[in-house]
C-alpha cells in the first residue's frame, strides 16, 4: 500500500480576492493582439495596395489621410494598442528577469514614463497635424496648400 504524504505549506500566501491585474493584463494582450492584426493589415492594405502603392506615400498622402477623422482615429487606435501592448510585454519581461526591489521599480517607472510620453506625443502629432499652417512662407508649403 502506498501512502501519499500531506502537501507542504505553500511558500506564497494565497491570492487575495478582488481585482487581478495580471489576469486582466493577460486578457488585454490577447484581445489587443487580435485587434492589432486587423488594424495593421487594414493600414497596410490602404497604404500599399490601394491607389498608386508605396510610391504615393509622401507628406501629401499623410496630410490627406489625416484630414479625415476616421483615419486619425484608426491610426490613434493602432498607436495606443501597440504601445500599451508592447509596454505590457516589457513589464512582463522585467517581472521575469528581475527580483522585486529597487531595480524592478526603476525599470517599471522608466517604462511607464516613456510609454506615457510616447502616447501623448503621438496623439498630439495625429490630432494637431496641419500640412498647411497659416502664416507659413509659400515656398515652404506643399503644392496642394491653397497659399502655395
Amino acid at each position: 500500500m502506498t501512502v501519499i504524504e500531506s502537501p507542504r505549506t505553500p511558500t506564497r500566501p494565497a491570492p487575495k480576492r478582488g481585482l487581478n491585474l495580471e489576469k486582466w493584463g493577460w486578457i488585454y494582450m490577447r484581445a489587443s493582439g487580435v485587434l492589432l492584426v486587423v488594424l495593421i493589415f487594414g493600414h497596410l492594405f490602404v497604404n500599399l495596395m490601394v491607389g498608386e502603392g508605396v510610391k504615393a506615400i509622401d507628406f501629401g498622402f499623410v496630410g490627406g489621410k489625416w484630414a479625415d477623422p476616421f483615419w486619425q482615429w484608426w491610426d490613434i487606435l493602432i498607436l495606443w494598442l501597440a504601445l500599451i501592448h508592447g509596454a505590457n510585454g516589457i513589464r512582463t519581461i522585467v517581472n521575469d528577469y528581475t527580483s522585486p526591489g529597487g531595480l524592478q521599480r526603476v525599470l517599471k517607472g522608466a517604462l511607464l514614463v516613456s510609454t506615457i510620453a510616447l502616447l501623448v506625443l503621438g496623439t498630439l502629432v495625429v490630432f494637431t497635424f496641419d500640412p498647411c499652417p497659416a502664416g507659413s512662407p509659400a515656398d515652404l508649403l506643399p503644392s496642394f496648400c491653397p497659399a502655395a
